[in-house]
């Protein structure tokens, strides 16, 4: 019984102290925005692995320190899950030799560094331009392997018949405890969150003793013949190519974007002119407004009589720099038309166009803008150029491949290095902190879905007034409540409305968010005298 009783105390040490470790260092350095993933370093399979190369995949700065590292988390995992797996077995059961689990857990670590590093490039690329739909798409599979890979570390016939439920069902209640967990720590101040990742930790453990007895145990088991975790590997790689065709680089609108203010005039209490700025991948083939002050922009630019060329889809994938200079210059010809101050309605990309002209453009005749589903705290990782190292290197150049992969048969419609996407990468100091920031002189407003709350880590994310209202990115074109209340936006009236809600599910997408790279690490930032929400958990700091 004494030595039964050691062993249980030895595991939940075991499966605490790394928590805590991480935690710590997360809090000294300090890295708001990481804070959540520490409880899943002692993790059942494979949201350790998820972990682990999350961290890899943003912090690295050449091919040398990438192979290193991921060589070294391997190495490192393997073995505490090997020490795990022992101190967890089942009383009674005849338990393998040391060097059989340790070599096990070895191949595991370099099986699900292998299945689960497209989707942990995937969580980068989310981070990069701040879309839930990857952080969505990338949990999915997550949920599916951990019962197969925890038997991997346990069996020997691990990957022939179904695991039982209860091992469905200890690995499920895994993910709602890092779930938890990283939403509380994300609301514990300070030092106090350490002692909340220990506990995390602690529950880990108890975790691991569930699940090794449950795929150590005979058990009736369902397909016992059938080869079932190669076929859900297979699948879940070749789910991280599909993804590509269903979600891109920056996911797409819902076909042309025609809200009322296009489709019906304007009331007299509206006083400006109007430009309306579609998202990522729209299409314009020129049909015009119903009211003479209004117009959609145009990423072709303007004709010679100074309106709105109709454009293609590939329009879209120009540079934020490059789309503000044709907005000034859309601007600048509807004032001279109308001789009416212009507000600005923008939608996705739309309204980062909006918010990178406001910044960097004389705003001019501009009083007023909206912006519907903007990409909250973008930038939150890096990749470099093709032909570059630096921070990201071997992430680039396998979302690179993923996108090549899923362009086999027919060519997909993104490109993880097209200049919209880069342009985000190369000013991330700016999208990061001021995105949702107020500018003199202009009457501002934020209409965010509420999926966008798991897109922006836990703290601050606007000071300027938002909107917000359930739904999914894009999701809040069209609702009719949603339109009347742009229109009394541009009237002059007070526009607000944050839900209570919104809080919560930014603390509860926290543990499975990329780690945000430091903007003092990389060079190509350097130069910006941004703050850092990553560090500090605030935005629209003083230069």
């Amino acid at each position: 019984m004494g030595s039964r009783r050691g062993r249980v105390v030895a595991l939940l040490v075991l499966a605490g102290l790394p928590p805590v470790v991480e935690q710590a260092a997360l809090a000294a350095v300090p890295l708001h925005a990481a804070r959540g993933l520490a409880p899943q370093v002692t993790a059942v399979w494979p949201y350790d692995s998820y972990h682990d190369l999350r961290w890899l995949l943003v912090y690295h700065d050449s091919w040398l320190t990438f192979v290193l590292g991921l060589l070294g988390i391997t190495l490192a995992r393997g073995l505490l899950s090997a020490g795990l797996t022992a101190l967890a077995w089942p009383a009674g059961t005849p338990r393998p030799a040391w060097g059989w689990l340790v070599r096990r857990n070895l191949e595991v670590a370099v099986l699900a560094a292998v299945v689960i590093s497209p989707w942990a490039a995937l969580s980068v690329a989310f981070s990069a331009v701040a879309l839930s739909w990857y952080l969505f798409a990338s949990l999915g599979p997550m949920l599916v392997l951990a019962p197969f890979l925890v038997r991997a570390g346990v069996a020997a016939g691990w990957w022939r018949g179904l695991p039982t439920i209860e091992l469905f069902g200890w690995s499920a209640l895994n993910f709602v405890l890092l779930t938890l967990a990283g939403a509380l720590i994300s609301t514990t101040p300070g030092w106090w969150a350490v002692g909340v990742a220990g506990l995390a930790g602690v529950a880990n453990g108890l975790l691991w003793q569930r699940t090794v007895a449950d795929a150590a145990l005979p058990a009736r088991m369902r397909w016992r013949r059938v080869p079932v975790a190669p076929i859900a590997i297979v699948l879940t790689m070749a789910g991280a190519v599909w993804a590509q065709s269903l979600i891109g680089i920056a996911a797409p609108g819902p076909g042309v974007w025609r809200p009322p203010v296009l489709t019906e005039r304007l009331p007299d209490r509206v006083n400006h002119a109007v430009i309306v700025l579609d998202g990522h991948d729209s299409d314009w083939e020129g049909e015009a407004p119903a009211d003479p002050r209004v117009e959609r922009f145009s990423y072709a630019g303007l004709d010679a009589r100074g309106r709105p060329l109709p454009y293609p889809p590939a329009a879209t994938h120009r540079s934020l720099d490059s789309s503000s200079v044709l907005l000034a210059a859309q601007v600048d010809a509807l004032h001279r038309r109308t001789g009416r101050p212009v507000a600005l309605v923008g939608q996705s990309e739309g309204s980062m166009v909006v918010r990178t002209y406001l910044e960097k453009l004389p705003p001019g005749p501009v009083t007023a803008a909206v912006m519907f589903s903007p990409l909250v705290q973008a930038g939150r990782t890096y990749y470099p150029p093709p032909g570059h190292e630096g921070w990201g290197v071997a992430t680039g150049w396998e979302l690179r491949v993923l996108f090549w992969l899923a362009g086999r048969p027919q060519p997909v419609k993104d490109d993880p290095d097209e200049p919209f996407v880069r342009s985000v990468l190369i000013d991330a100091p700016f999208y990061r902190n001021r995105t949702l920031c107020p500018v003199p002189g202009v009457r501002m407003i934020a209409f965010l879905p509420t999926v966008s709350a798991a897109e922006a880590p836990p703290g601050e994310y606007s000071r300027i007034p938002v909107y917000q209202q359930p739904a999914f990115h894009g999701g809040l074109i069209g609702q009719r409540m949603v339109e009347d209340r742009v229109i009394a936006f541009l009237a002059g009236e007070r526009v607000e409305q944050p839900r209570r809600e919104y809080g919560l599910l930014q603390r509860l997408g926290a543990a499975w968010q990329a780690p945000p790279l430091a903007l003092s690490l990389n060079p190509v930032w350097s130069a910006s005298r941004e703050g850092d929400p990553a560090r500090t958990g605030r935005v629209c700091e003083a230069r």
